[in-house]
């Protein structure tokens, strides 16, 4: 599985079988917006960071054959060919594998309802021609499965803390990470959040993979 960063909380996973976008938001690259003959894309929920309301067009015009899934209250919002992914709900798109996880948004404030969110595991080939599980939790730290290879971490959000975002990544205990959630980090302050994850989140810092927007890791 090939995963790209496209910024931000947008990841592009490439198998010889099938190409999924995940969460095209705002604080996207327009690369993410270019893209086109998708056969999945996969939004986690409505905040535009991870769905831009402005180019939600673009990316089903482009993909037409494509499977449109998002949590419940977003696909009710875009309507057209989009479906409700929801928690332990499995859909095949080519040799990749995608599950719903959880439910709802962290809370931001009291005073601003929580909306849905439902992440995604993402099962494919593996470059060692085994298998490779990558989780995406969308904007939340409450669901922990078992069994990630790679995790997708979010790494700064106004919904948490970094002692969550560690707590987050030991409890999912993945073989590796890269981050994701980024864009609200300036660059002279990156490290002292990168640092925090790779010394203290429990997994081998040969594992921790920063990738920058457009990088490329083969899994």
């Amino acid at each position: 599985m090939r995963i790209t960063r496209l910024g931000h909380a947008a990841l592009l996973l490439e198998t010889s079988g099938a190409r999924v976008l995940v969460d095209p938001g705002a604080f996207s690259l327009d690369a993410a917006f270019e893209l086109s003959d998708l056969d999945a894309v996969v939004v986690t929920h409505q905040h535009p960071d991870h769905l831009h309301p402005a180019r939600a067009a673009e990316v089903v015009a482009a993909s037409p054959g494509a499977v449109f899934l998002a949590d419940p209250e977003t696909a009710e919002q875009q309507g057209g060919p989009w479906r409700a992914h929801a928690d332990g709900v499995v859909t095949q798109v080519g040799d990749i594998t995608l599950t719903g996880v959880g439910a709802r948004h962290a809370t931001i404030l009291p005073s601003i309802p929580v909306v849905a969110n439902v992440g995604v595991l993402v099962e494919g080939p593996s470059s060692d021609g085994g298998t490779t599980t990558l989780f995406h939790p969308g904007d939340s730290y409450e669901s922990t499965p078992a069994g990630v290879d790679l995790l997708a971490l979010p790494l700064s959000a106004p919904w948490a803390r970094i002692s969550d975002t560690v707590a987050f990544l030991s409890g999912v205990a993945p073989r590796g990470f890269l981050p994701i959630h980024d864009a609200t980090i300036a660059d002279v302050a990156y490290d002292l959040y990168w640092n925090h994850a790779v010394n203290h989140g429990g997994v081998d810092a040969e594992q921790a993979h920063r990738l920058a927007p457009g990088d490329t890791l083969d899994a």
